[in-house]
């Protein structure tokens, strides 16, 4: 066969290859149009009501929890709008709620807050936040962070939002809560850019709070991916920041769940470590996390973790077993994501292997 043959041959070949991969790939995204988890469909009119977690078997009560959120609504010298992320403080909202605390929110600047809402994230204990009367009264009035008094709640936790990154860490207000709460053996939680108000705390002893401490926070890798000038954005990078004031990043993967705890101090790394978190800090105050059945977005981060940690065919096996027994509801669109990022990446052999999922 001569030369150019050969060549023609093997462009049709690659050319077919690439339309059947697109073709496979478009079967396989328009099926996320029929989620498989049926908590997904018609889900924006959800109440506390039709949240058997919240209402049944309420515990008696076991104190208060205060949820501390940004003030700051815009990043950096930026246009671009910023708050605190929603679904980080509604889902920890309702599983201190479920499980016994009262809980209030309190910002830098009290009043109501600027918040992000990701449509795309939105699960049904999101839109029964919205939907909660009583929920969205303490968001739209939150309490000045410097009339707060400590001593009224057994836990402090910091939801994230990349506004935190700007007005959390120099707050003297929040540096005392945290300060405190630490030497009074009290919890203190945070998630994703959350751990911004421990970056500056200083003990008593003038130590840092965070020297030899153990913590998760939005790494540098998940920043910069999704904003490549972030070092010109924001004050630091916050991974680098914890480890500059000596604390022990424990880095997870990528958009997965990963919480450290270290005594009383318990961090999760991103908005997909918010349950985890939460639940962990309820252990902490001496409670056993009432019982719950995970949403469809936690058994696909569940299952990513699964194909990270055991390969495709272990996470294939897993899906296909359990969606097959109708066990657990599955959200694709998350794993779809995760896919998405691995092309973005150029590390097509994986994307390929999470679409297979």
């Amino acid at each position: 066969m001569s030369r150019k043959r050969k060549i023609i041959k093997w462009s049709l070949i690659i050319f077919a290859s690439l339309i059947v991969s697109l073709v496979s790939f478009g079967y396989w995204f328009m099926s996320l149009l029929e989620p498989t988890d049926p908590t997904s469909q018609n889900i924006e009119n959800t109440t506390i009501e039709d949240l058997p977690y919240i209402t049944n078997s309420q515990p008696p009560p076991r104190g208060r929890i205060l949820a501390v959120v940004t003030s700051h609504a815009v990043m950096g010298e930026t246009e671009k709008s910023t708050g605190y992320e929603l679904t980080e403080l509604a889902r920890a909202y309702y599983v201190f709620l479920a499980n016994g605390f009262e809980v209030d929110v309190a910002s830098p600047q009290g009043g109501k807050p600027p918040v992000v809402i990701d449509d795309d994230d939105m699960g049904e204990f999101d839109y029964a936040f919205l939907n909660d009367r009583e929920a969205q009264s303490k968001v739209n009035n939150t309490i000045n962070i410097k009339d707060i008094q400590s001593e009224d709640y057994e836990a402090v936790y910091f939801v994230g939002g990349k506004g935190a990154m700007f007005d959390f860490p120099n707050n003297k207000h929040i540096q005392t809560i945290v300060r405190e709460y630490y030497e009074a053996g009290k919890v203190i939680g945070a998630v994703c850019h959350g751990p911004a108000a421990l970056v500056n705390v200083r003990l008593s002893d003038g130590s840092h709070l965070l020297k030899g401490k153990t913590v998760s926070a939005f790494t540098n890798e998940e920043e910069l991916f999704l904003i490549e000038n972030a070092p010109e954005i924001f004050p630091f990078l916050l991974q680098d920041k914890l480890i500059e004031n000596g604390a022990k990043f424990n880095e997870g993967l990528m958009y997965l769940e990963k919480v450290s705890q270290d005594g009383k101090l318990i961090t999760g790394q991103n908005p997909w470590s918010v349950w985890a978190m939460a639940e962990q800090l309820v252990q902490q105050l001496g409670y056993e996390p009432k019982k719950r059945i995970k949403t469809g977005e936690e058994n696909a981060v569940k299952d990513l973790n699964t194909f990270e940690h055991e390969g495709y065919a272990q996470a294939k096996a897993t899906i296909t077993n359990l969606i097959g027994a109708r066990q657990y509801p599955l959200n694709r669109e998350h794993i779809a994501i995760h896919s998405i990022v691995a092309a973005m990446r150029w590390d097509l052999i994986r994307a390929l292997k999470l679409i297979g999922l």
